[in-house]
């Protein structure tokens, strides 16, 4: 008896070319559409009824049972709320990364597995095997960055079919298999609202922010901003200060109301050798100290080298702390994001930057 395997069905090229190679692997395929966020925002429409179309029409075109699971109120608790008090802090949380954690290789799972399945599969460009998370091999398009917070537990459930292939080998299958959604364009913006960029949603969910002064690095006031929580570490665009040489974000004061500028592109706040984080979660095991790895520290980014520093330091407030000492200077660390651990092909783990 072929194995039930409920996918996660979007509305998007990816999830439906995950379908029909599942199909075709002969497995016993349910899409699933996660209804996630329906609100629309001032001037900006949430496209979900539209997706929602798009993966009911890929279902019917490939004769396979569909159904929603409607996870709103999980997803604004778990997800949204978490990065509004992240950016709140001062921080610049990932949204993805909860979601995957937290929606789909958690809530989603937990859900399909007592409904009947007996695996789960998305449209993520990553590989799984035998419980370890592995990098795809389209490096452009490799998503690990934003799945390394999923348990091994949970990948031993889990089929990424697209993991072998390229976005345009995609594409092309998707023609082949004439699929409804193979022209459609990729999703851009906050992975849950659609277009709308994530100043426009924070100022939707907190409100017009307090202006405040933006300081270089002589001390001196260039001009004010609207709202530090809007700017993060290393950001060069949309600042509005200074004309000629480019200024660039190297800190901010929450209480004060403050961001920090400087045109020093070699400034020792914009570099660093040493990565902190705390949160930390390892896919399998924990990996031995002074153990060699490469460091991404936002998606796309280049891989680093670095030495895995394990002793682990006692927090303010509770929780620990891991270093990862680099043998090269990482520019705009960002607190809040996620640097992720790699050993070759495979993920170890990773955790929220300090």
């Amino acid at each position: 008896m072929s194995k039930k395997v409920f996918v996660g069905l979007s509305g998007g090229v990816d999830s439906s070319v995950t379908v029909a190679l599942l199909k075709e692997q002969g497995y016993d395929v349910t899409g699933v559409y996660m209804k996630n966020w329906s609100q629309d925002l001032p001037g900006f429409e949430c496209p979900w009824k539209q997706d929602f179309q798009d993966a009911k029409r890929v279902a019917v075109q490939l004769g396979i049972p569909f159904k929603m699971y409607d996870f709103e109120s999980q997803y604004r608790q778990k997800v949204v709320d978490y990065m509004v008090e992240g950016y709140k802090a001062g921080r610049t949380p990932n949204p993805d990364i909860m979601c995957n954690q937290e929606i789909k290789f958690k809530i989603f799972m937990e859900t399909a597995l007592a409904d009947g399945a007996d695996m789960v599969a998305t449209g993520h460009y990553a590989r799984v095997k035998e419980g370890k998370l592995l990098t795809a091999n389209d490096d452009n398009k490799d998503q690990t960055y934003f799945l390394y917070r999923v348990t091994e537990a949970a990948l031993r459930k889990t089929l990424f079919p697209l993991g072998d292939y390229t976005k345009p080998e995609v594409r092309e299958l998707a023609k082949k298999y004439n699929l409804a959604t193979a022209n459609k364009k990729e999703s851009m913006g906050i992975c849950f609202v659609g277009k709308v960029g994530i100043k426009e949603f924070l100022l939707h969910e907190l409100g017009k922010q307090f202006p405040g002064d933006i300081i270089d690095q002589n001390g001196l006031v260039l001009g004010k901003h609207d709202g530090a929580i809007f700017y993060t570490i290393g950001q060069r665009h949309g600042l509005g200060v200074g004309a000629g040489l480019p200024y660039y974000v190297v800190g901010k004061d929450m209480s004060s109301n403050e961001v920090y500028v400087t045109t020093n592109l070699e400034d020792e706040r914009l570099w660093n050798s040493q990565l902190k984080l705390t949160d930390v979660h390892w896919i399998n095991t924990q990996p031995k100290d002074g153990m060699q790895v490469q460091v991404r520290t936002r998606h796309r980014a280049k891989l680093v080298d670095g030495t895995l520093h394990v002793a682990y330091t006692q927090q303010k407030g509770g929780g620990n702390t891991l270093q990862v000492a680099l043998f090269d200077d990482i520019r705009a660390l960002t607190p809040g994001q996620s640097a992720v651990l790699y050993s070759n092909e495979i993920v170890l783990g990773g955790g929220i930057i300090i």
